[in-house]
């Protein structure tokens, strides 16, 4: 049997190309092993928020949260998303069985860091539209506004392949309607998410082709994320209680 040397492995390794999926990822077989990680972490969050009184307020969002009013704990935008409602377990299973669905999808043809960057910046941006649509005072929990992330980015991806995607859009349609009519749901949370989601989404779908692709794509993503940063400053100079 030959050896070789470690360096001489890596060098060769460099020189392999790597094979990129259509909107210009990391192309990885296998298991959508990010989506499993963030479903697991939906979960063990909920199974604390059960067993440990107190877990919810810690990590809950409400606008008063990024106001002058309370100190600043702006992680709340993002660790809400995590946790769901422990009065309710069709809210977390609804939300993961959707999470699996996109992310079934997503992460193999985006990539698993584009997939994770989709998934927390549309969880930012839900947040964002509770900060400027919604009640400050009304704590809102659930991967709802991520979730409503991928249902935009699914619908963005499939056109920009010229697949139909009509069905995505009356799933969209439904889901954003019950936020209108049934009390509990954070429907300001879903639309800032859904729109959030389709903006990162045409990000990576549109970026143009060529050497410099990935780097527009994450330039446009930093952009995306500077916005949702503009709109929580705005939102907390802006902030009204009554």
């Amino acid at each position: 049997m030959g050896t070789q040397c470690v360096d001489c492995v890596r060098e060769s390794a460099k020189t392999v190309p790597q094979t990129r999926t259509a909107f210009g990822g990391r192309a990885v077989g296998g298991r959508p092993i990010i989506t499993y990680i963030l479903i697991g972490l939906c979960v063990v969050v909920y199974v604390l928020q059960l067993l440990i009184p107190g877990v919810s307020g810690l990590v809950q969002y409400a606008g008063l949260y990024t106001s002058p009013y309370f100190e600043f704990e702006p992680w709340r935008m993002i660790t809400s998303a995590f946790a769901h409602d422990p009065g309710s377990v069709f809210h977390i299973l609804f939300n993961m069985y959707a999470l699996y669905l996109c992310g079934r999808y997503l992460e193999p043809v985006l990539g698993r860091m584009r997939f994770l960057a989709l998934y927390l910046i549309s969880a930012l941006g839900g947040s964002v539209g509770v900060l400027l649509l919604s009640d400050p005072r009304v704590p809102v929990v659930g991967a709802s506004g991520a979730v409503f992330g991928l249902f935009a980015a699914m619908f963005v991806l499939l056109r920009s392949r010229g697949v139909p995607a009509t069905q995505i859009l009356v799933l969209v349609g439904l889901n954003l309607a019950l936020g209108f009519f049934m009390t509990g749901i954070s429907w300001e949370g879903h639309v800032g998410g859904l729109v959030t989601g389709g903006l990162v989404a045409s990000v990576f779908a549109f970026a143009p082709k060529g050497p410099n692709r990935q780097l527009l794509q994450w330039v446009g993503t930093g952009l995306v994320l500077a916005l949702l940063v503009a709109l929580t400053i705005f939102g907390y100079n802006n902030i009204r209680l009554g």
